[in-house]
C-alpha cells in the first residue's frame, strides 16, 4: 500500500515510496531524466542506473531525496505488482455502483429487440465491460480520470432520458442509447494502463469514427436483427453528438435524437468541468480562466 504521495514530500529528506515514469526527458548510459509521479502529481528525476531498462509507466521503488524542486533518485527496483489507483487520477465513486445504475436505467428504458440486443452486445461483453469501466472522458477535457467515462456515460444517459421525456421524443428508446453508447469508442482512443495518451488508432481516427466502426461490427453480428432506419438513427446519434462540425462532429446534428444527446453531452461535460475547478477555487473568490468552459467562474 502506498503511502507517502508526491504533493507530501519535502525536500532534504530521505524518500523510500513507489512512483510511475510519467514522462522520459533524456537518457544516457549512466542516468535518466524523467517525471516521476502518482495520482497527485509528478517531479523532474534524475535517475541513477547502470543501463536504459525502464519505460513510461513502470513502477519502481525508490531510494531518493528531493534537493532544489528535484528528486535525486540513488537506488530503485521495478516493481510487478501495484494499485494502479495510487498512480493515476480515479473517480472517488465506487465503479461498480456506477455500473449497476448504468444497467437499472437500461433495464428500465430498452424495450425493443433491437435496443436490447445492440446493448448486449457490447455491455454484455466483459472484455468490453473490463475496458469500459478503466476508460476516461479525455487527456485534459471533462472526465480526465479513470472511471471517466463510465460516470459520463450515467450522467449523459439521464439528462438524455430527461429530455427525451420532457419534450415527449418521437424515438426516446434510441436518444436514451445513443446517449449510453456515444463515446465507446473512447475505449479505443486512449490509452490508460500507464499515465493517459491517445493512442495511435486514437490520433488516426478520433472516438466518433472509433465508434461507428463498432456499431457496423455489432450490426454485422445479428443482420438479421436491425431494421436500417434503427441504424441509421443510432449511427446518427454517435456521428453528430458534438453538435457542429466545428466542434469534431463528421456531420451536425439534424435528429431529434441527436440534439438530445449532444445537449445531455455538453451538460455533463461542463458540469464536470465546474466541478473541477470548484475543487481548486476558494468559495467567494475568481477561478483562473478556463478554456473548456471559455471563462472564470466566481464560486
Amino acid at each position: 500500500m502506498k503511502e507517502k504521495f508526491i504533493k507530501n514530500l519535502q525536500e532534504n529528506k530521505i524518500i523510500e515510496e513507489t512512483f510511475m515514469i510519467m514522462k522520459k526527458l533524456k537518457t544516457s548510459e549512466d542516468e535518466l531524466i524523467a517525471f516521476i509521479g502518482d495520482r497527485s502529481g509528478d517531479i523532474k528525476s534524475i535517475i541513477s542506473y547502470d543501463n536504459n531498462i525502464l519505460n513510461v509507466g513502470d513502477v519502481i521503488k525508490v531510494t531518493a531525496i528531493i534537493e532544489n524542486g528535484i528528486m535525486r533518485v540513488e537506488t530503485f527496483q521495478k516493481i510487478e505488482e501495484y494499485n494502479i489507483q495510487d498512480f493515476l487520477p480515479t473517480i472517488d465513486k465506487d465503479i461498480d455502483e456506477i455500473m449497476n445504475e448504468i444497467k437499472d436505467l437500461s433495464d428500465l428504458e430498452f424495450k425493443s429487440i433491437e435496443a436490447r440486443t445492440l446493448d448486449e452486445y457490447f455491455f454484455g461483453n466483459e472484455k468490453f465491460i473490463n475496458r469500459f469501466k478503466k476508460g476516461i472522458g479525455g487527456l485534459r477535457q471533462h472526465h480526465n480520470y479513470i472511471g471517466g467515462l463510465a460516470e459520463h456515460t450515467l450522467n449523459v444517459m439521464y439528462l438524455a432520458r430527461t429530455l427525451a421525456y420532457r419534450y415527449d421524443s418521437r424515438y426516446k428508446e434510441i436518444a436514451i442509447l445513443g446517449a449510453k453508447l456515444h463515446d465507446i469508442g473512447k475505449i479505443e482512443e486512449y490509452y490508460t494502463d500507464g499515465p493517459f495518451d491517445v493512442t495511435i488508432r486514437g490520433d488516426m481516427e478520433g472516438h466518433i469514427v472509433i465508434g461507428v466502426t463498432m456499431l457496423e461490427e455489432a450490426f454485422n453480428a445479428k443482420k438479421d436483427i436491425y431494421s436500417e432506419d434503427f441504424k441509421s438513427r443510432i449511427k446518427g446519434c454517435m456521428v453528430q453528438h458534438h453538435g457542429k462540425v466545428e466542434y469534431g462532429s463528421p456531420k451536425g446534428a439534424n435528429m431529434e435524437e441527436s440534439f438530445i444527446v449532444n445537449f445531455a453531452d455538453s451538460i455533463d461535460a461542463v458540469m464536470n468541468k465546474i466541478s473541477q475547478i470548484k475543487e481548486g477555487t476558494e468559495v467567494n473568490t475568481w477561478s483562473q480562466y478556463d478554456r473548456r468552459i471559455g471563462t472564470k467562474l466566481f464560486l
